[in-house]
């Protein structure tokens, strides 16, 4: 079962005459496989209540977790209209996956069974677009159970640490760094995707910046151990992807973390 995370921004509407729609769950609850997670703002109640309802066809009643605003935001003209189009079943071939869609800039991330279906998924999305609507398309090929294995063995109960409020590691970060540099040389897949998490405190922006800023130093650190740089994709998803609740300082700290991807 896959895990699918839908952030909506500058165009998406929350209602609480959509509640019917999808499971409305508080920030600190985390997604379960097989559940979408909706979130971010837009303009009006219809437009959320819409989202919502596809989602829910796609992904099943009780599957839609619902943390989408309303108001605050401007849509570009017949904005919804376009959403519905993305809103659809390829997005169940994507696992761990995330359809950020901020006005006319659209990225699709996550992962995939092979090339066919990223570039077949990435071709449905532009052609049900007009052209003012631009595609980032940042899914990747999955690399295997082995492969991704071994990186998730190393940061087995390990994080890569990094000081308070700070891009730099800590001692104990670059020990754990040290060990995956040892590792990649061996693996088989074409790229490692660095993916920088953190917990919800603070604004979604500041942590955005804050995740990618950190995964760029981990594949900064990588890089100056000697491996080549076109091995590496360093991404931040901010706090949209926990993995345990933001109500307890231990869950937090789970969340605030690096994660490795093996893609072919």
């Amino acid at each position: 079962m896959r895990t699918f995370f839908l952030v909506l921004a500058a165009a998406l509407s929350c209602s609480a005459h959509a509640q019917d729609a999808a499971t409305v769950v508080p920030a600190n609850v985390i997604p379960q496989p097989g559940q979408v997670v909706a979130s971010g703002a837009v303009p009006d109640e219809a437009t959320k209540a819409d989202v919502l309802q596809r989602l829910q066809k796609v992904y099943g009643v009780g599957n839609v977790i619902d943390r989408i605003d309303v108001g605050g935001v401007v849509a570009p003209p017949n904005w919804s209209q376009h959403v519905g189009k993305l809103l659809d079943s390829p997005l169940k071939q994507i696992n761990r996956g995330q359809l950020e869609i901020d006005g006319t800039q659209i990225r699709l991330r996550g992962e995939v069974d092979n090339e066919a279906s990223r570039q077949q998924i990435a071709s449905t999305f532009a052609t049900s677009l007009n052209p003012t609507y631009k595609i980032v398309n940042g899914l990747r090929v999955s690399a295997g159970k082995d492969e991704q294995d071994v990186l998730d063995n190393l940061l087995s109960n390990r994080v890569v640490e990094f000081e308070t409020g700070s891009t730099r590691l800590t001692a104990r970060g670059r020990e754990l760094l040290d060990r995956v540099a040892d590792a990649v040389p061996k693996l088989r897949a074409d790229k490692i995707q660095i993916i920088g998490h953190t917990d919800s405190s603070g604004s979604r922006s500041t942590n955005l910046a804050l995740s990618q800023a950190r995964a760029d130093a981990v594949r900064d650190y990588l890089v100056d151990k000697g491996l080549p740089v076109s091995r590496f994709e360093a991404m931040g998803a901010g706090p949209d992807q926990p993995v345990a609740t933001n109500a307890t300082p231990e869950g937090r700290a789970k969340n605030r973390r690096i994660e490795f991807r093996a893609a072919r």
